[in-house]
């Protein structure tokens, strides 16, 4: 009956308290899905049997609520055969996620009440998560989108309070028990009451109910905050989250991963909301569009500031911008089946390649390898080296020659490689002593022409920068 709350036994063997739902419509699957956890230092994601584990993330928001089975198939698949490993898709979508149906004909909750999940809607949920999984890929899933619990703007309604939070969080948690997920609480807003923040730690410890806890929990925050702001202290939160944003050009997320990286208790942390590739920039069409130039350099400034990993967005992917079916949010000029393969989104797996190329969790960034200051804007050098200076990496977004102090690295003889992160393809610089500092000059120079210089202790046998480890 309504209201009631109940004890309900998961399939795991682990009493759960589910409130007024039934169970019916749970993901099952043959065997325990792979699991992720933080690593021991703190600073990255592993798998459960402690291997390392790479977050590229896509922001597909809309996922759930937008595309047909054979759509979001169609989604999956560019992905997964692009690299991603992360999908982040909302359950209670933003833009009239309640009231406006899926393309099924469905509507998440009856009467926007977050106790009375519609089934059929979350069927097409459980089709596309086990479809991502099988794929190989993780759902980073929101359970609501912000306006639902801070409508500073947007649709909403205001749905939540902390009671219904937690029951809502525990029964989407015991539905997803078995699958490859990662949760994100948040969407796009900042707690700025006492009542928000009863709400989201309500709905985080539903979550734990619902799955005994074997998921991880992040915040994703409005644009240019952080996670950590708001929940850093919190038992609940795994790793941190900023969402540098889309309001200009060479946005210094470096800085904002940085200043996470400094915060005690250590967590990872990383950008999942940097500026998506096709978006006008301000939100102003006069001003032009970010391109795949931009998203890279929010990425490879990101991840050698200390990032455990990356999310990429598209502003015609989030949203499925479709002129066929007149479905457009703002803004959006490439129908997001073209958009699929913009180059920013095919670039992002030389990301992931150069990072799984190199001793993944002894990595620190380092900005003391670069002799002298480095430029700001579009200029920024940003470095990171293995812990124990076995190798280095340096990303140079506009190919301006630079000095190395090669002082940071512990080998007697260096062997330096020039990666492309528009291509993957690497270009020999050759083997010297160490010693001092060094000039590198990168192959081109300009708007476009980013590299990075790998510098690895010959004495390693490292392979070529991008390439398989053995």
């Amino acid at each position: 009956m309504r209201g009631a709350w109940r004890l309900a036994r998961a399939t795991v063997g682990v009493a759960v308290l589910l409130g007024p739902f039934a169970i019916a419509g749970g993901v099952s699957v043959a065997a325990p899905a792979p699991r992720l956890a933080v690593s021991e230092n703190h600073r990255f994601l592993v798998t459960g049997d402690g291997k390392p584990f790479f977050y590229l993330g896509d922001t597909a928001w809309e996922l759930f609520h937008c595309l047909t089975r054979e759509e979001a198939d169609l989604y999956l698949r560019a992905r997964a055969e692009q690299r991603f490993t992360v999908i982040q898709a909302v359950a209670l979508a933003e833009f009239d996620g309640l009231h406006s149906p899926n393309a099924y004909g469905h509507v998440p909750l009856v009467n926007d009440d977050p106790t009375r999940p519609v089934e059929e809607y979350f069927r097409h949920v459980d089709w596309v998560v086990r479809r991502a999984n099988g794929l190989g890929l993780w759902i980073g899933m929101l359970p609501t989108w912000g306006d639902k619990w801070n409508k500073r703007w947007g649709k909403g309604p205001e749905i939540f309070t902390p009671e219904n939070a937690r029951a809502y969080g525990a029964w989407l948690a015991n539905r997803y028990r078995d699958s490859m997920l990662i949760w994100i609480l948040g969407g796009d807003r900042a707690i700025e009451s006492d009542a928000h923040r009863a709400i989201i730690n309500a709905m985080a410890a539903g979550l734990r109910d619902g799955d005994g806890g074997t998921h991880l929990i992040t915040f994703h925050p409005m644009g240019g905050r952080h996670s950590a702001e708001f929940v850093h202290e919190e038992p609940w939160l795994d790793f941190n989250m900023i969402q540098s944003g889309h309001a200009e050009k060479n946005i210094a997320n470096y800085e904002k991963i940085a200043r996470d990286y400094a915060r005690l208790p250590p967590k990872p942390c990383m950008d999942a909301e940097p500026c998506y590739e096709d978006h006008p920039v301000r939100r102003k069409k006069e001003q032009g569009w970010f391109d795949d130039w931009d998203v890279r350099k929010l990425c490879y400034w990101a991840l050698f500031a200390g990032a455990h990993g990356h999310t990429y967005g598209c502003h015609d992917i989030w949203a499925f911008y479709d002129p066929a079916k007149q479905r457009r949010f703002v803004d959006q000029r490439t129908p997001w089946q073209e958009a699929l393969q913009l180059p920013g989104a095919n670039q992002m797996r030389h990301a992931r390649a150069l990072m799984e190329s190199r001793p993944f969790l002894t990595r620190i960034p380092d900005q003391s390898l670069i002799a002298g200051d480095s430029p700001g804007g579009a200029d920024h050098l940003q470095a990171t080296r293995d812990t124990n200076g076995g190798y280095a990496l340096v990303y140079s977004p506009s190919g301006k020659p630079f000095s190395i102090d090669l002082s940071k690295l512990s080998a007697s003889r260096l062997r330096a490689t020039w990666y492309d992160p528009r291509t993957g393809k690497t270009s020999p610089i050759g083997e010297f002593p160490n010693g001092g500092a060094k000039e590198f000059t990168p192959p081109s120079q300009g708007a476009g022409c980013d590299w990075i210089l790998a510098i690895d202790a010959s004495s390693a046998n490292y392979p070529l920068p991008g390439s398989a480890r053995e």
